[in-house]
């Protein structure tokens, strides 16, 4: 008998053994493909050796100061590292251990930053509806996904207030241009600015491409470059939510890249460790910091953990390994050769509503109509029969239900790591379609 607290309060899952590249062997033998990199996590598959020895010098070297006293080498080089990366948007990197801290703290980053600049009416926060922030209570307020939020509805912030997403296949309205629809749904945030009074928004947040409950959907052609003029001309702090899509996983080291602009605080982790430690980070612009540096000289805010020097050495051995290796050109064509198996395997199917994403950040959405967009009910779970199905046949996927509104809608994100294989997305584009020949 398990004494693990598991998802399940009435199944244990079974025993995981090792990795292998691409693959989880079981306990018993059995070989899964990873297709979903756990939740866009393992990036370089398991058993990387570079990132497994610097993990392991570090350490040896020194585990753990606590920031209060110390900064680390791992740290400043990882630092560095990211705001190359960005191509000088961001300025400074704070160190945390996953997606949901870092939301946490680019909330309350925004929030002083207002303070700090003498503007303490800005308390608002805007977000988007069918987006996932995370499942601390701030990060759950700022995501709106019903069925995550509906258990613990009284513990939410009031402050949080949510706009549509950018959903072109949900959304978009019949004959309306791509470029027409993305202003229109940009212009939403305008629309809620000025009804809560820009003198009391903090910060917009957003996926830069929707993750877990929207299902991959890249924004509309323009749709962020005005939300970026939006923030600009109201004084709202632009966050992007790059959990999920960000760190290579798009094709780009950070997704907004492809969007022409760039945000005053971004959010990374999953990929930036690749699974091998937990991690994440939260970006600042320059005139971020600044603020703080000028006013009141700290960032009150901090976890025991942040900065920890053996995961940012890891991180550090995994962003340096795929941009030694090239995986970002291997994500851009892996993710077009995906898609296009995709499209010739389930493309025509009657009950594939959608395919959609970019690079190795794929969904596939299921209907019950085709023409109408119709999902299935949400009684016959049928996305947890998918993962099932799935997984019976040695393929790991990330089925999510509620991505059409409410509890509504079923979809499957494939987020295979960045070394994956020709063969491998073969098999991935083989046994999805099989299973969901066999569920639907």
């Amino acid at each position: 008998m398990s004494r693990v607290f598991h998802r399940s309060a009435r199944a244990d899952p079974p025993l995981a053994d090792h990795g292998d590249g691409s693959v989880i062997v079981g306990a018993d033998g059995r070989r899964y493909l990873d297709a979903c990199g756990g939740a866009a996590v393992s990036c370089l598959g398991h058993g990387d050796a570079e990132v497994v020895a610097a993990l392991a010098e570090q350490a040896a070297r020194l585990a753990y100061a606590h920031t209060s006293f110390f900064t680390t080498e791992a740290a400043e080089a990882l630092a560095d590292l990211l705001v190359e990366a960005s191509g000088g948007a961001l300025a400074r990197a704070y160190f945390v251990c996953d997606g949901s801290e870092g939301v946490e703290t680019a909330v309350k980053m925004a929030h002083q930053y207002h303070r700090e600049c003498g503007r303490p009416g800005r308390t608002r926060v805007i977000a988007r509806r069918q987006s996932y922030h995370g499942n601390t209570l701030g990060a759950l307020s700022a995501g709106a996904s019903a069925w995550r939020r509906a258990m613990y509805g009284e513990l939410l912030l009031p402050t949080m207030s949510h706009i549509e997403p950018c959903h072109p296949y949900r959304l978009q309205a019949p004959g309306e241009t791509l470029e027409a629809y993305g202003r229109r749904a940009a212009d939403a945030l305008e629309a809620e600015i000025r009804r809560l009074g820009a003198e009391n928004v903090s910060c917009f947040i957003a996926e830069t491409v929707g993750g877990a409950t929207l299902g991959c959907t890249p924004p509309a052609p323009g749709y962020f470059a005005r939300i970026r003029d939006i923030c600009d001309r109201h004084g709202v702090l632009l966050i992007f939510d790059e959990v999920m899509c960000g760190m290579g996983r798009t094709g780009t080291a950070f997704a907004f890249e492809q969007e022409g602009i760039a945000p005053d605080i971004a959010v990374v982790a999953k990929g930036l460790g690749a699974g091998y430690v937990p991690l994440g980070a939260v970006l600042c612009a320059q005139h971020v910091f600044d603020a703080f540096r000028d006013g009141s000289g700290a960032f009150l805010h901090g976890h025991t953990f942040v900065g920890h020097p053996v995961a940012c050495a890891a991180a550090l051995a995994v962003q340096t390994a795929v941009r030694r290796r090239g995986l970002l050109a291997h994500v851009r064509t892996k993710g077009a050769r995906l898609r296009a198996r995709l499209d010739d395997a389930l493309g025509a199917h009657p009950h594939v509503g959608d395919i959609r994403g970019r690079g190795l950040f794929q969904a596939v959405e299921l209907v019950r109509d085709r023409a109408e967009k119709t999902p299935f009910d949400p009684g016959l779970r049928l996305h947890e029969r998918l993962k099932a199905e799935a997984m019976a046949r040695g393929l790991l996927i990330y089925a999510v239900g509620g991505g059409a509104g409410g509890a509504g809608g079923d979809h499957v994100v494939l987020a295979p790591p960045y070394v994956v294989t020709d063969d491998e997305v073969e098999a991935i584009a083989t046994r999805l379609s099989d299973a969901i020949a066999a569920v639907v």
